[in-house]
């Protein structure tokens, strides 16, 4: 085994053979083992460097894409929990009084009708349009950017849009029911004395077609709805056997598919025991139907087809609200949480939640994943996941809450006053 004994001069030596010759040696080796090692270890060439580079910018592109996408759901799940906590006037302008008119949303601006006329005002609560005229029972069913103003036992239909009045449609037998296509046709139930007739009619009031029924042969027509493009028609008929009653959906196709089937009827589905007296459309081939126990959603943009059924309980069922996305159903819940049940699904049938409520609102609309329910003096906002966004009392009677296309901005229509406020 080899020592050293002096440390120092041990390493003195050590240090002088470096200097003197330690650098031409090391030059050397380094040269060998060049000479010995692969291409593949060698310096790369231009080719291989600018691969690499693009490799290089490729990851750094992915990298960026990553933290963006990170940052974006981030942001949805902030932007769709997001609670209100405060309200901001952004505009407010006076109207005309309109005590005695009713207001619907009609696409963004706001729809005024009553038995003596009907006006169209923008979000600055600027008439588009009026028209006068004289109902005893005037019924708007609206559908888009298109609005069916009606006299339900009477004889004539406006169809009016945003911009001017369409047309109207005139009837000579009593109009029981009707609804309006984004693009104007509206379909009428028409009563005789023996049979019902279903029409089509466009917007200037030319009849397009039709078909009668009668109780023998298919029931009375109990509620009727027409798809947004004006294609499918959905009709609820009522009848009896003995004391029991039975309902039909019925669906008749207007366009090419329905002229292979007798009278246009395309499908449809009986419910013994059971009274359907609402349906509609979400969009050109998805709806849903409700009973006095069911709730019914189909879908199908030629031959729909009953896809699901929620049984619903024996709980009254209060009212309906729908958008092209959702329904709700308010019941009498009678239950210890709550004197009031929400139930909400999506057009799928889905049931996104169910809400006990102390108070019964007159309204429910639909916007931007949030329930906005209110009445004249106060408004509340849920959240599709169920939850309280926002509650507050109003500082005026308020008749429409319209949501825009902005999240946390609505308008809010009075008899005398038009609010675009904001929600932070």
């Amino acid at each position: 085994m080899a020592q050293v004994r002096d440390f120092n001069s041990y390493k003195k030596q050590k240090t002088k053979e470096r200097i003197q010759g330690g650098a031409p040696a090391q030059e050397k080796q380094t040269r060998e083992r060049a000479a010995s090692q692969p291409e593949s270890a060698k310096a790369p060439t231009e080719e291989e460097a600018r691969k690499a580079k693009s490799r290089k910018m490729m990851l750094r592109a992915l990298a960026v894409l990553a933290v963006i996408a990170l940052l974006s759901v981030i942001a949805f799940f902030a932007w769709r929990d997001k609670v209100y906590t405060q309200m901001r006037v952004a505009e407010s302008v006076g109207i005309t009084d309109t005590i005695d008119a009713t207001c619907v949303n009609l696409n963004g601006y706001v729809l005024q009708y009553s038995r003596d006329g009907m006006n169209c005002m923008n979000s600055k609560g600027e008439v588009i349009w009026n028209r006068t005229y004289e109902m005893q029972a005037p019924v708007a069913e609206v559908c888009g950017g298109v609005a069916a103003i009606g006299d339900f036992n009477g004889r004539t239909i406006y169809v009016v849009d945003t911009t001017a009045p369409l047309g109207e449609i005139h009837t000579n037998l009593p109009i029981r029911g009707f609804h309006v296509a984004s693009q104007g046709v509206v379909a009428v139930i028409l009563d005789d004395a023996n049979v019902t007739w279903i029409n089509l009619y466009d917007a200037e009031g030319n009849e397009l077609a039709g078909f009668r029924t009668s109780m023998s042969d298919s029931g009375y027509p109990f509620s009727v709805a027409i798809s947004p493009n004006g294609l499918l028609v959905c009709v609820s008929f009522l009848s009896y056997e003995g004391t029991t009653a039975k309902t039909t959906l019925a669906f008749y196709n207007f366009g090419p598919v329905g002229q292979n089937h007798t009278d246009k009827l395309v499908s449809g589905f009986n419910y013994d025991d059971a009274i359907v007296p609402y349906v509609r459309f979400f969009d050109d081939a998805h709806g849903y139907a409700v009973s006095t126990d069911r709730i019914l959603f189909f879908e199908g943009d030629q031959m729909p087809q009953v896809t699901k059924q929620t049984f619903l309980g024996t709980e009254e069922i209060r009212s309906v609200y729908d958008s092209t996305d959702y329904v709700g159903i308010v019941f009498s819940g009678g239950s210890d949480e709550g004197a009031f049940r929400l139930q909400v699904y999506d057009k799928k049938g889905n049931e996104q939640f169910v809400r006990y409520l102390d108070h019964e609102y007159e309204n429910i609309v639909f916007g931007d994943r949030q329930v906005i329910l209110y009445d004249a003096d106060r408004w509340r906002i849920i959240g599709l996941d169920g939850e309280d966004k926002y509650e507050a009392p109003f500082d005026y009677s308020v008749k429409v809450v319209i949501p825009t296309t902005v999240r946390g901005r609505f308008l809010l229509i009075g008899s005398e006053r038009i609010q675009t406020i904001e929600l932070k």
